[in-house]
């Protein structure tokens, strides 16, 4: 079966070859783009430009003496049907009908596989979400988690094994609080009353968890579970049940989102394991620290931080970036040399101190470890007015209000529809909308739309096992060849969106392909009584269908066979 990707990288190679016959001593990557409009051919080539500037010559020259090349490559002359020139010096690629259309083959052969590469033997480790037990998720916990998890399945799609862990303080300040909190509810007490600890979290769930406790319960969540002693002045036995209670409600939030995790990893075992001393001693030995004013400092200003930091403060204990050290040194001793971590951006500062230390500790590390994925938070927005306050959280809207508000599709789908490090507006009345304003109903709509016309062929008697067969050289009509080439850009599209961490390309792409698909169906009838003709269009239907499930389901959301849309729409 002829395959477009085998088709592109033997154009590929042929560029190269052409692009080295043309310019010998100029370095230009051989590189195909693909054209704003589809009547402007299937594939671009920006190089002639490239090599105008270097070598100061007429652009469109250069893209001449290329085409030329180009010409006299087997595979131009197999694949290509033509080679136009554009603008200043564009090269624009028409290919063949049996190139083109072997995308609709591909896609009926591969299914749920279709752009979906080998087995790279990379392992990867994406860690995300990592939110300390203290209260329930919040909608900034929910981009977090609606990224991580998006990222996590570009990167399978790209043949790596990815493994996903969540990372969270246990036994710290905010910890000691949460008990507290508990045990003033246990005694009574409530916000407002003038006993009530300053610092405690003010949230109903307080009084649920102390509820739990006075009852005795037992409270299970993936990575531990404990039974209350129901004794409000065990202090131990309130804060393991309060962290364990929490974990249980993230948990159910989690699931209730479609995101899971192969491992938990607990703040307090960087220290009891012993990994922070170490780390520190690694540190000292190296000769990358300093004492100063009773404090112990790291020479990140050895590494590009802006000023050098304090390690370990004149009361002996540490500061927060010491244990992030130790915790990536743990990473990547157990065998993750890719690691992403997904973060709010208000921790970019941590980005250079934790690399600096990385680097310090001599054993190896490469610059740069670990990436990023930087998200910023978003805006809650309901009958045009901001919303700010959970009642079972206090003070912030939580992640399960978002989606028992709306759904848990357009959660998921809004939330990684812009980049990561913009600002993002969520807006509860958009998402309920049943129109080609919301965006998750506008790509989902497409997919049912496609059930839908495929169940009526059906009832006519057609058959869908047999599309693979059908003719697709009755595929001549414009909007056809527009949808195709979207088709075509699937794969490439991924392995774009895995390299730069961008879920938000699959939103795009998925958009771009319902348009291409309501297009055509307001521009054609699908079923006509032309038997072969009917039964290509179904074909083209068909992987369609495919194709957005494929990327629906990177996203984490559904593909709906039946939708009922809004006479507004």
């Amino acid at each position: 079966m002829l395959r477009m990707q085998k088709v592109k990288q033997a154009l590929l190679d042929a560029l190269r070859t052409a692009l080295a016959a043309v310019a010998p001593d100029q370095a230009v990557e051989a590189a195909f783009e693909t054209p704003r409009q589809a009547s402007h051919g299937d594939l671009a080539i920006t190089a002639g430009m490239q090599l105008a500037r270097a070598a100061r010559r007429n652009p469109r020259e250069l893209a001449q003496a290329l085409v030329a090349a180009l010409q006299q490559q087997p595979a131009v002359q197999r694949w290509v049907q033509a080679l136009e020139i554009a603008g200043p010096g564009f090269i624009n690629l028409r290919l063949a009908d049996a190139a083109r259309w072997s995308v609709v083959e591909e896609v009926f052969a591969d299914g749920a596989a279709y752009g979906r590469r080998a087995p790279s033997g990379r392992r990867v480790m994406v860690e995300f979400v990592s939110a300390n037990p203290t209260g329930p998720l919040h909608v900034g916990h929910g981009r977090n988690a609606a990224l991580g998890d998006s990222i996590c399945n570009l990167l399978a799609t790209q043949g790596d094994e990815v493994y996903r862990e969540f990372y969270y303080n246990d036994a710290g300040v905010q910890i000691q609080t949460l008990a507290q909190s508990t045990q003033a509810r246990l005694k009574g007490l409530k916000p407002g009353d003038a006993q009530w600890p300053e610092q405690a979290y003010n949230g109903d769930y307080i009084a649920d968890i102390a509820a739990g406790f006075a009852a005795r319960q037992t409270v299970r969540a993936d990575d531990r579970s404990f039974t209350a002693s129901g004794d409000p002045d065990d202090v131990d036995s309130v804060r393991q049940f309060a962290v364990a209670y929490l974990r249980h409600e993230q948990d159910l939030d989690l699931q209730a989102f479609g995101v899971r995790f192969d491992h938990y990893y607990l703040e307090s075992s960087l220290y009891s394991d012993g990994r922070v001393e170490d780390t520190v001693k690694r540190l000292v030995a190296a000769g990358k620290t300093y004492e100063n004013e009773g404090a112990l400092w790291l020479r990140t200003t050895d590494y590009g931080d802006d000023k050098d930091r304090v390690m370990r403060k004149s009361d002996g204990t540490y500061t927060y970036f010491v244990p992030d050290v130790a915790y990536h040194v743990a990473k990547y001793q157990r065998g993750f040399t890719k690691v992403i971590n997904v973060q709010g951006t208000d921790h970019h500062g941590t980005v250079a101190r934790v690399r600096a230390g990385l680097q310090a500790v001599g054993l190896g590390i490469p610059e740069g470890f670990p990436d990023y994925a930087l998200y910023k938070m978003i805006t809650v927005m309901r009958g045009g007015q901001e919303v700010k306050i959970s009642k079972r959280a206090g003070s912030y809207v939580t992640l399960r209000d978002l989606i028992e508000w709306t759904s848990r599709d357009a959660v998921r789908y809004f939330l990684i529809s812009r980049k990561a490090d913009t600002e993002f507006v969520f807006d509860i009345d958009l998402a309920l909308k049943a129109n080609d304003e919301n965006p998750v109903f506008y790509v989902q709509y497409a997919h049912a739309r496609i059930c839908s016309v495929l169940a009526q062929w059906v009832e006519r008697g057609g058959d869908v096992a047999g599309l693979a067969q059908a003719d697709l050289s009755r595929l001549t009509a414009p909007t056809e060849a527009a949808l195709i080439r979207q088709l075509a850009e699937y794969p490439d599209m991924l392995t774009r969106a895995a390299a730069e961490h961008a879920p938000h390309d699959v939103a795009f792409y998925l958009r771009d392909v319902a348009a291409a698909l309501h297009s055509w169906y307001a521009a054609e009838r699908f079923l006509v009584d032309e038997a072969e003709l009917a039964r290509a269009r179904m074909a083209l239907l068909a992987a369609t269908r495919q194709v957005l499930r494929n990327a629906l389901d990177v996203l984490g959301v559904s593909a709906p066979e039946s939708m009922t849309r809004s006479q507004e729409g």
